[in-house]
């Protein structure tokens, strides 16, 4: 007799998560890694561009910012419309409930 398992379908499933196992840990390893290496090519094209490139990067990030900026401030100020007692659409338009 062997000393491995005695029942080949419990074998079977040993093995069958075992190679799910492995596969999933490179799978997530080599993610991390490309992720690494697209990091390091970002962080060399920023230190290689001219100071016109830079802060043609750095306007666009800007840009982008103000946006979030705008979109939350409005999210923020229908927030406090609906907590002052308007509904979604009334805060949505910026009109008080009539009572």
């Amino acid at each position: 007799m062997s000393a491995g398992f005695h029942y080949p379908k419990a074998r079977r499933v040993v093995l069958t998560a075992s190679v799910a196992a492995i596969t999933a840990t490179g799978a997530w390893y080599g993610a991390g890694l490309k992720a690494h290496q697209e990091r390091k090519k970002e962080v060399v094209a920023i230190r290689e561009s001219t100071a016109a490139e830079r802060i043609a990067m750095l306007e666009s990030a800007r840009g982008q910012l103000i946006a979030k900026k705008i979109g939350l401030e409005r999210k923020i100020q229908e927030l406090e419309r609906r907590r002052d007692g308007m509904s979604r659409e009334e805060a949505g338009r910026g009109s008080e409930r009539r009572r």
